[in-house]
């Protein structure tokens, strides 16, 4: 595609945004719903409206040259993304369900369930490839040089000399019989070609040639009905179509997407630097003129003050923007209004604060009063209905979001803020025409405009500085007895500030442990002590999962259908790709891969015997998380994470010490700003062994990760197979496979395709195609996750904070059904006990 069909692409994705704005806007104004349903999918319309814009952008920012149009493109994208994660959060906590189900509004919306698969942008990964590289060497030469090796130990077992002078002998006999073998075949073979040398002499020439003819039209046949038997079985859909190798207009697509790549390095290397030369040029010809022009502006301003108040003004702090402040549009006298309201309403806060202190209104009881208010206000909207919120404000064509939901899951997380600025630049590039533009080169003319408002900034900040010297000398000469008075205000205002700054300090400041460290130093220690772990090399496409195809018909049944692998990756992409930028543990290095981020493990095996002591982990964890911020993003995980909050340690793992972060980890979770870019991702596979109240509190958001569902299965299997180089003939039964293989897991299945195609089994495929009876034997040796550990997992969660909600809300729409049942058939219902059941009571006419 050329770069106007990716700029018809940008105006495209601009004009359906601003729809889906204005369409979205109304909805915040109407009076809150009670019909869950519809709100729902009100909520379900927006979001696939802008996954759809999101996939769009995403390409159109992957393949666009120019780069400050690139710099608008990454704003919006940040928005939508934003958005996204906001959306799915409401319906989460609409339906009290981590999994939603778009079965019908996809059929309205003519897409499939491939396009709700979430994008994971290429941008995370391909602009910081640079500082990934280096990150890479630098973690093989400290794995080098510390003497760690990927690959396991192997133990080298002492034997006696008996033992080993009898293995030897056995292994030169065997040596001796496979030569002896080879050569008795070998004159074996010589034999029979002789002989069929000789008889061949003896055949007539017309009989070799119908034998010759025989076994040729034979061979011919055989190959031309199998051929035609495959394509027919291929198009019924009854055997998948072998993998092809890409085509030439692929590859041709694949160059052309690099050569794009290449030149947008190029484009913004020469914007970086344009950026420097114009803002040295702006700072040298117009900075001058610049300067006279503010202090003319300022002196005029004390004049003008002078004039209407009969004094001189008081100078905006620093805090309150300078002298930029002053000249916003506003006359002098409402520039004294708002300097004096300022101080009233510091002296209301203060009168109010030593009211509270009077009363005696202590922080735990007004934080129960809060508690209350809350949970009164919470009654209202409930009773009322529910209501479409925003926590952003949009200035079209740019969504500005803020997304400061602190999200952990196990499979846990700590999302990231998507703040979103540059409306200004947005307008600029709002249907530009730029035709002309043939090499999408910067616009020098804009960057000149963004570099005087820089400098200009710049200046102020200097002129400000001179400006309150030369204020503060006005007033000397013209209001010599003002300004006397005026200086002794201003020393009880700085003694009240410095009494304010001490309030302040009362609260206790982290203490940097390692101040006298460096980063690369702190890093270093982390990987030879095992903490910093190198992730592999996986995506998070390769978790291989198919659609839930019955979800919404089985909600609809009044039946909670278990997720699919799909949902499961769509999860992984809103909570902890989006928000940083075959199993469980795959997941969690996938999310490293898509996001280039730093992998650590606090897992409680990988913590057994390092760092003693309580001053040790508290070492430890200072270093983790300062090492985390620093080379953000980072993924920190803990792996076994019930252990952490073991109810009662077993005997066996009592000198592990597994409980050591228990207190220390939330204390620490909290110290993590919404801006960071850290994730923190809990695995576990007997979460029932935890005591559940501290364990929710750490992670927010509990992913319950299904075994594979038939068609997940099915998928599996074929792409597995496909992957390692099998040939999927008509004697391989995948269905089959797919049907006994219920209750396995992703590793089962791929650990059975690993024991069955070695390499000498692969070249054998020709002869002897594979079938499905060759996987049972492997598969038998495995123990699949039963139907009643599933359910125990199932309890379980049904006892996490979102499980309640939704249980709760299950109860009230049965009691609302059996009400409304109740009112239609002209009879009561009364409640009894705790589980609300009651009887209904009949009138009877007499």
């Amino acid at each position: 595609m050329s770069q106007s069909s990716y700029g018809q692409m940008w105006a495209a994705a601009q004009g359906a945004l601003e729809n889906l704005l204005e369409d979205e806007y109304p909805t915040m104004q109407l009076r809150p719903q009670k019909d869950r349903l519809q709100v729902f999918q009100t909520l379900a319309t927006f979001y696939l409206r802008y996954l759809k814009i999101f996939r769009s952008l995403e390409e159109v920012y992957d393949q666009i040259f120019h780069p400050q149009k690139r710099r608008v493109m990454h704003h919006v994208l940040e928005g939508v993304m934003g958005r996204l994660v906001e959306l799915k959060n409401e319906m989460v906590e609409l339906e009290y369900s981590e999994f939603q189900y778009f079965d019908d509004i996809l059929q309205d919306f003519k897409m499939t369930p491939e396009d709700l698969e979430v994008p994971i942008p290429r941008y995370f990964v391909r602009e910081r490839m640079r500082a990934i590289k280096e990150r890479e060497k630098m973690l093989a030469h400290i794995l080098a040089s510390g003497g760690h090796q990927e690959h396991k130990t192997v133990t080298v077992q002492s034997m006696s000399m008996e033992r080993a002078v009898w293995l030897l002998q056995v292994s030169e006999r065997a040596r001796q019989g496979r030569l002896r073998a080879h050569f008795m075949k070998k004159i074996h073979q010589e034999e029979q070609r002789r002989q069929n040398g000789e008889r061949s002499n003896m055949l007539d020439p017309d009989l070799a040639a119908t034998c010759i003819q025989k076994v040729w039209r034979g061979y011919r046949d055989r190959k031309k009905v199998n051929k035609e038997r495959l394509e027919e079985m291929i198009f019924l859909g009854m055997i998948p179509a072998q993998q092809m190798t890409p085509s030439p207009a692929h590859l041709r697509a694949q160059q052309v997407n690099d050569s794009r790549h290449r030149v947008q390095e190029d484009h913004e290397n020469e914007y970086q630097k344009a950026l420097v030369d114009i803002k040295e040029s702006v700072e040298t010809v117009d900075g001058p003129n610049m300067k006279e022009t503010l202090q003319e502006q300022i002196r005029q301003w004390f004049i003008e003050c002078r004039d209407a108040t009969g004094k001189f003004p008081d100078f905006p702090s620093a805090e309150d923007g300078g002298s930029a402040s002053i000249f916003a549009q506003k006359t002098p006298e409402q520039v004294a209004a708002e300097l004096a309201a300022k101080e009233a309403e510091g002296r209301r806060r203060k009168s109010r604060k030593e009211r509270r202190t009077k009363k005696g209104m202590t922080a735990k009881r007004r934080k129960k009063e809060r508690k209350g208010r809350q949970k009164e206000k919470r009654g209202k909207e409930m009773q009322s209905g529910y209501q479409l919120t925003r926590n952003v404000q949009i200035v079209l064509p740019v969504y500005s979001s803020t997304v400061a939901a602190v999200l952990s899951f196990v499979l846990c997380g700590l999302g990231t803020p998507s703040e979103v600025s540059g409306a200004n630049k947005a307008e600029v590039w709002h249907n530009r025409d730029e035709k002309q533009n043939f090499l999408q080169r910067f616009d020098a003319q804009l960057v000149r405009e963004e570099k005087r408002l820089e400098v200009e900034e710049e200046l102020r900040i200097q002129v400000d500085e001179l400006m309150r010297q030369e204020l503060k000398n006005l007033k000397l000469v013209v209001d010599r007895d003002k300004g006397k008075k005026k200086k002794k205000g201003k020393k009880s205002s700085k003694k009240k500030k410095k009494k304010g700054r001490k309030t302040g300090k009362k609260k206790k400041k982290e203490k940097d442990l390692t101040a006298d460290r460096t980063i690369e130093s702190l890093y270093e220690e982390l990987v030879l002590e095992g903490i910093i772990i190198r992730p592999m090399n996986v995506k998070l496409s390769d978790y291989i999962g198919e659609y839930s195809y019955l979800g919404t018909t089985l909600r609809e049944a009044d039946i909670e259908p278990m997720p699919s692998l799909s949902d499961i990756r769509q999860l992984i992409a809103l909570y902890g790709v989006l928000p940083l930028g075959v199993g469980k543990k795959m997941l969690v290095h996938a999310l490293c891969t898509e996001t280039g981020a730093n992998l650590f493990n606090l897992s409680a095996t990988a913590l057994a015997g390092k760092y003693p002591g309580k001053s040790g982990l508290q070492y430890l964890l200072h270093v983790v998380f300062k090492v985390a911020r620093q080379l953000q993003p980072s993924v920190i995980w803990i792996g076994d994470a019930e252990k952490t909050f073991y109810k009662k340690v077993p005997k066996l793992e009592k000198e592990m010490e597994p409980k050591r972060l228990k207190k220390t980890l939330p204390k620490v979770l909290k110290s993590i700003k919404p801006e960071d870019r850290v994730l923190v991702v809990g695995t576990t596979r007997r979460p029932f062994d935890a005591d559940i109240k501290p364990f929710c509190k750490v992670y927010k958001k509990i992913i319950l990760i299904p075994r594979p569902d038939y068609a997940s299965r099915l998928t599996l299997w074929k792409e597995l197979l496909q992957a390692r180089g099998a040939q999927l003939g008509p004697k391989l039964d995948l269905s089959s496979l797919a049907k006994v293989t219920d209750g396995y897991t992703q590793s089962h299945i791929l650990q059975a395709i690993q024991t069955v195609l070695s390499s000498h089994r692969l070249d054998q495929q020709t002869k002897r195609p594979l079938t499905a009876m060759e996987f049972i034997p492997p598969l038998a040796r495995q123990d699949p996750v039963y139907k009643e550990e599933e359910e125990t997992l199932k309890a379980w969660y049904s006892r996490s904070p979102l499980g309640k909600k939704h249980a709760r809300a299950a109860r009230a729409s049965e009691e609302e059904a059996d009400l409304k049942k109740g009112k239609k058939k002209g009879g009561k219902i009364q409640k009894k006990g705790k589980d609300g059941k009651g009887k209904m009571k009949k009138k009877t006419k007499k």
